[in-house]
């Protein structure tokens, strides 16, 4: 019997779970992934800088959906004896039955603390925010007295929650906001918080609240067992050699499955006839050569804006939609570092005693990066001298071709090491290296013509063999749990032919994806 072909746009995440799972439970689909990078992961993939691996983002792996969890754990076991950086800070509780030993075996999750705090006024504040010392030196005591007052008086009084300023405001009360959030929302997304749908706040922070965070500082303290909400974990997995390897597994086990990938090529056309697609036109980004697909199924993890933009006879008000749909690109400054002023004030042990943190979200106003990654907490097999270098990135968030983006790599390096050293973060003089990465359309935006992307869906939902998946494909500021998560589900709406308006629902209910 002749298979049905799956195209699928884009080998991110999504795009990897989908055509795997369609090859795990039926026989009669072959997948074809086309990805225009010139490897697998997407916004998930690890970036390589003198040898030392940097992820974009970076990404934790951390789910409570245990299908999600299921399909990572087929790949990359937990390890249950000490990496080599536990060994040397002997921070990892001895086993004598161990199995999966990160320095003997490399297809292993690591298990890793997680620290991720505020940088603010040159003080470390825990994100999220928990009422301790750390918070009354940063802020002050009038400061302090002042945000615990504003809390009290959102919990008395609720505002209308018309956008995500509003919602913010009702969980943390209207101080704790101005400082923590309002300049911080508009850095990262260019826009103020209330010109942001509260959407985001429903997908990204939900059940978050001042509230959730003294009830766990208090229970934490009793030393009483319970479940945290997703943003307060303290824990999470992380491949040994980077997010990128559990992808470049993924792809493998797919094509020896008898999928196929096909790298470095961009979907250019998007050919519909009816309610169907036809076919597609991709072009080889190193011959520029144009060919043809044609397939039964279309399933596309590409930005939704590129998807109609690239089809044919979409209506005018579908099309303007697409055409104004926002997104936030960034930049990343990676540094190569022997020494860094960011020293560890916890007790959790780290080499060189730096600071323990996966990220730093820096708050202050007078510095334009937003974020500071330490990729020496996530893996000491990515880095390529771990006991001497630690290597960080800066994140600018800002819009393809706008004034920071158009500046040239040089320009940029020399910006972002000049802020490096105005907060206090590193010297001059411990700079070795430094390498800077550009990524289009990492953030789909909740503003704009968002508002009207019901009807876009509604349009997909009408086209009977497209769906589209993951993070752009649904245009959800999901984590990369949900879009694992979506490309599952679309395999199983394919194969057991159910409606399709389903796959809109994740990430849509009240529980994040990581909670039950």
């Amino acid at each position: 019997m002749e298979k049905r072909i799956a195209v699928i746009i884009g080998g991110g995440p999504a795009g990897l779970s989908c055509a795997y799972s369609l090859l795990k439970y039926t026989n009669d689909i072959k997948p074809v992934i086309i990805e225009e990078n010139d490897c697998v992961g997407g916004l998930s993939r690890t970036l390589i800088h003198n040898n030392n691996g940097i992820d974009i983002g970076p990404h934790r792996f951390f789910t409570r959906n245990n299908e999600v969890f299921q399909l990572w754990n087929e790949f990359l076991n937990i390890q249950d004896c000490p990496a080599i950086d536990d060994k040397l800070l002997n921070r990892f509780p001895k086993s004598e039955n161990g199995k999966i030993n990160p320095e003997i075996q490399d297809n292993v999750f690591l298990k890793r603390k997680r620290f991720s705090r505020i940088y603010y006024n040159k003080h470390f504040i825990d994100y999220p925010i928990k009422i301790n010392l750390a918070i009354f030196k940063a802020l002050g005591l009038k400061k302090t007295v002042l945000a615990g007052l504003s809390y009290i008086k959102s919990c008395l009084k609720k505002q209308k929650e018309i956008n995500l300023e509003s919602f913010m405001i009702n969980r943390f009360g209207k101080v704790l906001y101005q400082l923590f959030f309002e300049n911080y929302t508009e850095k990262v997304w260019g826009v103020h918080p209330n010109s942001i749908s509260k959407e985001w706040g429903e997908q990204r922070i939900k059940k978050i609240s001042v509230f959730k965070v003294l009830k766990d500082t208090l229970l934490t303290f009793l030393k009483i067992n319970f479940k945290k909400e997703t943003s307060l974990i303290d824990e999470y997995y992380y491949p040994k050699f980077g997010s990128s390897q559990i992808y470049n597994l993924m792809a493998e086990k797919i094509k020896e499955l008898g999928g196929e990938i096909i790298l470095n090529t961009k979907v250019v056309k998007i050919h519909r006839n009816g309610n169907e697609i036809s076919y597609v036109e991709y072009i080889d980004n190193q011959t520029n050569e144009v060919k043809i697909l044609k397939g039964d199924l279309y399933i596309s993890s590409m930005p939704v804006k590129d998807l109609i933009t690239n089809m044919n006879e979409v209506p005018a008000e579908i099309k303007d939609i697409a055409d104004n749909l926002p997104y936030r690109d960034f930049i990343l400054v990676n540094f190569i570092l022997n020494n860094i002023n960011l020293k560890n004030n916890t007790k959790h042990p780290t080499i060189n005693n730096i600071a323990p943190d996966s990220w730093i979200y820096l708050q202050d106003t007078g510095i334009k990066a937003g974020r500071l990654d330490i990729m020496n907490n996530f893996s000491p097999y990515i880095i390529n001298n771990f006991k001497e270098d630690t290597i960080v990135s800066l994140e600018y968030f800002c819009n393809e071709n706008d004034e920071f983006w158009n500046k040239s790599d040089n320009e940029i390096i020399n910006f972002a090491a000049k802020e490096l050293v105005s907060s206090d973060i590193a010297n001059i003089s411990y700079i070795k290296d430094i390498k800077c990465f550009r990524i289009k359309k990492a953030y789909p935006a909740y503003f704009g013509s968002y508002s009207e992307f019901n009807k876009i869906q509604d349009y997909i939902n009408k086209t009977e063999n497209l769906y589209c998946i993951g993070r752009n494909g649904q245009h959800k500021y999901n984590n990369m749990d949900h879009s694992v998560l979506s490309g599952i589900v679309a395999a199983k709406i394919i194969i057991n032919n159910i409606d399709k308006n389903s796959l809109w629902d994740v990430n849509t209910d009240n529980n994040y994806q990581e909670t039950k």
